[in-house]
């Protein structure tokens, strides 16, 4: 098997496909973004990347915090819907039937129907090009408690995830290991 060079471009996928709110519960926005991931662990930091042109960008910029909520198959028509729209001209909440749910620790709200809701608080913004990248703190993790088992323990794969991957969406599949089990040592049955 070959591979086939291209010119340079974004093709690491698949990535989040989630939904960013921003502004204050009076006046808010619902900006879809693919170009988002974790970037540090302690703090616990994330990052989102948004075009300068766009409404959302102003209301992050000027407020310092977002909320990345994400997004699963019973989102996913309303963020391809609120990546295509502007905020500008339309109440992305209003027109999608979304609740706003008031965060614990940022001024903007979270959208009550995705399952994990990311309170972020912005710390540094590099201009790159085409994104500006917002580079965020982690405030909060509000999880929906349907899919926190009797245990406490939070079971992400019950959630339906959707994926951004060169242009199309996709739900995540089955869980196939967890971390570190290529290297667990099989235990010995006992005689």
């Amino acid at each position: 098997m070959s591979k086939v060079m291209w010119k340079p471009g974004t093709f690491i996928y698949p990535i989040p496909a989630v939904m960013v709110t921003s502004g204050t519960m009076n006046k808010s926005n619902i900006l879809t973004v693919a170009w988002t991931g974790v970037i540090n662990t302690n703090p616990a930091m994330v990052y989102i990347s948004v075009r300068p042109e766009r409404y959302s960008y102003k209301l992050i910029k000027e407020s310092g915090e977002f909320v990345i909520n994400l997004t699963n198959e019973r989102l996913a028509y309303a963020t391809d819907w609120c990546g295509v729209k502007t905020g500008a001209k339309i109440d992305k909440f209003k027109e999608m039937h979304l609740t706003k749910e008031k965060a614990n620790f940022v001024k903007c709200p979270m959208i009550k129907e995705s399952p994990v809701s990311v309170e972020c608080k912005v710390r540094e913004i590099k201009e790159l090009g085409s994104h500006h990248m917002f580079i965020a703190e982690v405030l909060a993790i509000n999880a929906s408690d349907e899919y926190i088992d009797k245990t406490g323990r939070f079971d992400i794969s019950k959630c339906n995830l959707i994926t951004y991957s060169n242009g199309h969406y996709y739900s995540l599949g089955k869980k196939i290991g967890k971390f570190g089990y290529s290297v667990v040592k099989k235990k010995k049955k006992k005689r």
